[in-house]
């Protein structure tokens, strides 16, 4: 009488020589990450909105957001730290989440630093570049967030989605800001009804831009969370700052309202786990992936 060998449950993957590799260079980028924050807060250098010439302050451009707006980098900075903690957890090593965004995440912590760096050199037009490549590596990073077939725990969600969706959304409001800023210091002249009536058509481009990401990745909140605030306080400065135009003022206000009501849309239409995805990709293993709603 022959019998069946009975095999054990699956249990975690274990981690490889990648998974332990990734998690250093994670590691390096967020220090490197935090280095560059104490540059561009002034302890070791100038501060942001002094360098550059002043063409980063708040009162520079019209597409300036208010100073306040800048807190939410202490929100996202916090998160960062959390995900370099989080991928060392044991039970994360090899997680897909932690594959698939480890090495996206490290290379935004190292833009991020090198955005502070090339701004204390006054050199606007590189920081331009450094702002958008870094907006599309993290576009990236949540679209593959949204490839993964399983939602994840809370605190996953918490972690890695809600740090990357409001990264995203705020440097895709700061990418706007920075080209405005560029323009600016390269002597293009902001004054005038018509200077006005192109800030306005940006921060809409702007919005339907986030609103076709958000389709793309099934409706973030922390996504449209982040740009709404960033675009809210460009309102607040033009409303209460100079140099002032309300005409843009209200263009960010119905900017950061359609950003809202896109999200919500995107959300509504997204395939809950499980179903059929818009766009499924083949996996490691040959199975679609499936865009998950968060």
């Amino acid at each position: 009488m022959s019998t069946s060998p009975v095999r054990a449950p699956a249990g975690p993957a274990r981690p490889t020589a990648a998974d332990r590799t990734r998690q250093v260079v994670v590691t390096v980028s967020e220090i490197a990450c935090v280095l560059g924050t104490l540059v561009g807060i002034g302890l070791f250098g100038t501060r942001v909105e002094e360098s550059s010439g002043g063409s980063l302050a708040a009162d520079a451009t019209l597409l300036a957001p208010a100073g306040t707006a800048f807190s939410i980098w202490s929100v996202i900075y916090l998160g960062l730290f959390a995900y370099t903690v989080w991928q060392w957890l044991p039970s994360r090593a090899a997680d897909p989440r932690a594959r698939a965004t480890g090495w996206l995440a490290a290379v935004s912590m190292l833009l991020n630093a090198g955005w502070l760096l090339v701004t204390q050199q006054g050199w606007i037009w590189v920081s331009v570049g450094v702002i958008v490549v870094l907006a599309l590596v993290l576009g990236l990073l949540v679209q593959r967030l949204a490839e993964l077939p399983d939602p994840g725990t809370r605190l996953d969600q918490l972690v890695v989605d809600g740090t990357f969706g409001l990264y995203l959304g705020w440097v895709a409001v700061a990418t706007a800001a920075n080209v405005a800023a560029a323009l600016v210091a390269s002597g293009v002249r902001q004054e005038g009804p018509g200077a006005e009536w192109i800030g306005v058509a940006v921060v809409l481009v702007l919005a339907a831009v986030l609103a076709w990401i958000q389709h793309r990745v099934g409706g973030r909140w922390a996504v449209a969370a982040a740009s709404a605030w960033g675009l809210s306080w460009i309102a607040v400065g033009r409303a209460l700052d100079e140099p002032q135009s309300l005409t843009l003022a209200y263009g960010a206000v119905l900017a950061a309202v359609l950003v809202v009501l896109a999200t919500a849309f995107a959300r509504g239409r997204a395939p809950a786990p499980g179903a059929a995805p818009h766009a499924a990709r083949r996996t490691d293993q040959g199975a679609p992936a499936v865009t998950a709603r968060r």
